[in-house]
């Protein structure tokens, strides 16, 4: 059984996931301070990560919970744009249920104690969805006019294709995670 422990690293995991009602409470009334509770969210997630390795803190709950708060945060956020209206429901479906089928693949290996460690299209695809959800996010407020007005960069566009780029790199890590299970199951 795995018993949890909670270091620094396991509590920057558990904060990602305390702050959802918040980002999604304060985000259609106020998106760039929703911007930037997500993006402090998401910086977590590389945190975690950094200082449990560093200091040696690596612990199969923080293993598990990991990849979850992830989750929990990206589709919170995808159900919020959802919601709102700026992203179609698709994109969303997709993602989604990409994170339930290799959630439930990193948890079937490890109920037999084999632990599938992320890997780089699946790293790449959250750097894609970040930046797509956070363009979306942001897309209606003042900060966009700028972007678009002074830059010629339209928020909603780089958002929308951060998303889709997102999804074919979701798809192929599924796929690469998919043999990867099987090959280590067999």
């Amino acid at each position: 059984m795995i018993r949890p422990t909670i270091n620094l690293p396991t509590a920057l995991t558990l904060s990602r996931i305390v702050v959802i009602p918040f980002f999604i409470w304060i985000t259609p009334s106020h998106p760039i301070s929703g911007a930037i509770v997500f993006s402090m969210a998401s910086l977590t997630d590389y945190f975690d990560g950094y200082l449990a390795r560093r200091s040696g803190q690596i612990t199969n709950f923080g293993i598990i919970l990991d990849p979850i708060a992830d989750k929990f945060l990206v589709i919170s956020a995808l159900i919020m744009l959802v919601s709102i209206g700026t992203l179609s429901v698709w994109p969303a479906v997709i993602i989604i249920v990409r994170e339930f089928l290799v959630t439930a693949l990193r948890a079937a290996a490890l109920s037999k104690n084999i632990v599938i460690q992320a890997e780089m299209g699946g790293k790449l695809k959250v750097g894609a969805q970040i930046t797509g959800i956070i363009c979306l996010i942001v897309e209606d407020s003042l900060l966009a006019a700028y972007f678009d007005s002074y830059l010629g960069v339209d928020l909603y566009a780089v958002g929308i294709v951060a998303i889709w780029i997102s999804i074919v790199l979701a798809v192929a890590s599924a796929i690469q995670y998919t043999f990867i299970f099987w090959k280590k199951m067999v």
